[in-house]
């Protein structure tokens, strides 16, 4: 039976697969490398990536150094609170309160006063 024998059918002509071109004779070699330009530009790349990176960790490093100080003054801040919450709790004692005044050149009622002077401090 042949192919024209079904009712309808063509058969389609068979292709012949397309013939291969060879490639072109080289005319000399080539004033390019372009697998070191690759290679160069690649590096170029990475080195541009790397080079983003650069600004945001500085600015990392300054935030984490400046948290610390931050920190630490609070740390201080929060002692000197302390001794001062301490000194006004302190304050209504007797004993304080005379030695204070004391200090500022007062006496009791009664008390004679005396002026020392020459006494180098």
């Amino acid at each position: 039976m042949s192919a024209r024998a079904y009712a309808g059918s063509r058969a389609a002509p068979r292709r012949r697969p397309a013939a291969r071109r060879r490639p072109a004779a080289r005319r000399g070699s080539s004033r390019v490398n372009w697998e070191r330009l690759g290679r160069v530009a690649l590096t170029i790349v990475l080195a541009a990536v790397l080079f983003s990176y650069l600004n945001p960790m500085v600015n990392l490093f300054h935030s984490y150094r400046d948290s610390s100080a931050a920190r630490e003054r609070l740390h201080e801040l929060a002692r000197e609170n302390r001794q001062l919450h301490d000194r006004v709790q302190s304050a209504d004692d007797p004993a304080v309160l005379e030695r204070e005044a004391r200090r500022q050149g007062m006496i009791e009622p009664g008390e004679r006063p005396y002026v020392v002077k020459g006494l180098n401090r």
